[in-house]
């Protein structure tokens, strides 16, 4: 598979392995928009595929990094600088996290969320053909960091270009900016993360570009996953140490007439009849 920009970047992990191959063997499949989105929100897919050879994880980066906040020993870095650290530290992550493969499109963040430019959607239908995944992790509809959401667009129309039988089995929202904890207890996707402690930490210390600079996103994630397991369940025991939510994507990848605004604020409806069926019974 060839990309359409010059600044992409394709990176296997495993030497003497062709990207092709690497693509096909693709099992588990991560579309983020900038480099370290997969290592916070689709680590449930580098964990399944962690030292398994009969499922492997390749990682998607959609976005050229140039746009990244930067701060300390990277304030004065330029943006062409900044590109050339964030692409490292993604190809350093793909290592540690043995992926199949590490694609990074190089699409500046104003492309992607342009509805009119199609460059995206395009090279992500080509991937599906190629990769054929079971399970993909994307971004969900309801996160506020825009560029996430005109991502999920992009994974969306692709997918729904695609005939039914070559679709995934499933396709997770990820929580990365905004939690999933709104949504009714029983249309959350529970996706687990324990045994791999070291690993995530290995994969989220990568991204030192962004950390340095005071956003401590590792910490910030690690009380997420934790939050979900204990807060999940009121009269139960914690059936995971941690773990994250995800939205099921399958309805509007399946049903082309299903709208985006109205898949997520029926979501968020049944929620809020939940929440006054309950004050009404106790009040």
């Amino acid at each position: 598979m060839t990309m359409s920009n010059s600044n992409a970047d394709t990176f296997v992990p495993e030497r003497g392995v062709a990207l092709d191959a690497a693509l096909a063997r693709t099992t588990h499949l991560g579309i983020g928009a900038h480099q370290d989105d997969l290592e916070f929100g689709a680590l449930h897919g580098i964990f399944e595929c962690f030292g398994r050879s009969d499922r492997w994880f390749t990682g998607v980066t959609c976005t050229d990094g140039g746009g990244s906040p930067r701060a300390g020993v990277y304030a004065d870095y330029t943006d062409n600088a900044m590109k050339a650290v964030r692409i490292e530290e993604q190809r350093t992550a793909a290592m540690i996290g043995r992926y199949s493969a590490m694609l990074q499109m190089g699409y500046p963040s104003s492309r992607i969320k342009d509805a009119a430019d199609s460059g995206l959607k395009d090279e992500l239908v080509m991937l599906f053909k190629v990769a054929r995944p079971e399970i993909v992790y994307t971004h969900n509809p309801a996160d506020k960091h825009a560029t996430h959401v005109a991502v999920f667009r992009a994974v969306l129309h692709a997918l729904r270009e695609l005939p039914a039988a070559e679709r995934p089995q499933a396709v997770y929202g990820m929580e990365i900016w905004r939690g999933l904890d709104w949504m009714p207890d029983h249309k959350k996707v529970v996706l687990g993360l324990d045994g791999h402690d070291s690993l995530m930490a290995s994969l989220q210390a990568v991204f030192d570009s962004q950390i340095a600079g005071g956003k401590r996103y590792d910490l910030a994630a690690a009380g997420r996953y934790r939050a979900n397991s204990t807060f999940f369940d009121s009269h139960g025991v914690d059936t995971d140490a941690s773990c994250l939510y995800a939205m099921d994507l399958m309805p509007l990848v399946n049903d082309a007439a299903l709208e985006v605004g109205d898949y997520v604020i029926g979501l968020m409806q049944e929620t809020e009849q939940a929440i006054r069926e309950q004050i009404t019974a106790v009040w």
